[in-house]
């Protein structure tokens, strides 16, 4: 006579249970991000502390909007082709982001950006540019 394996009485718990964690954990990430993005529009910032770029990524946050403070203009980066580890908090990014327009004319890097926030997706028609509070537009 035989008896059952483990994995036979608790595999099935074992896989319902890392399910359950898989969908906590993008549930709190996706808060932990719309958080930042209500500090950060609501306020204008502190940009710390931030979410990582893999919780982003994680919540379906896919770009970062960001505003060039010399030309105005708002443009998104995707987060999944930055090349920086994905425990690096999103407000780090900050200082390599570039406006092309701006270096261009001066001919030397222009570092001058601010977050804006974290977006599903990239600024087009459909999704204008946020804006930081009401009457800005």
């Amino acid at each position: 006579m035989t008896t059952k394996s483990r994995q036979h009485l608790y595999g099935t718990q074992i896989k319902i249970s890392a399910e359950r964690a898989k969908e906590a954990r993008k549930e709190a990430d996706k808060l932990a991000c719309a958080a930042w993005n209500y500090r950060m529009l609501g306020y204008r910032g502190p940009a710390q502390p931030s979410p990582t770029v893999g919780d982003a990524i994680n919540a379906g946050f896919l770009y970062l909007e960001v505003r060039c403070l010399g030309c105005d203009t708002n443009q998104t980066v995707a987060l999944d082709v930055v090349r920086r580890a994905k425990t690096t908090p999103v407000h780090e990014l900050q200082r390599y982001m570039r406006c092309k327009d701006c270096s261009e004319v001066r001919r030397y890097p222009y570092r001058r950006s601010a977050l804006v926030a974290l977006r599903p997706t990239k600024i087009s028609a459909d999704n204008p540019a946020s804006y930081w509070w009401p009457g800005e537009r």
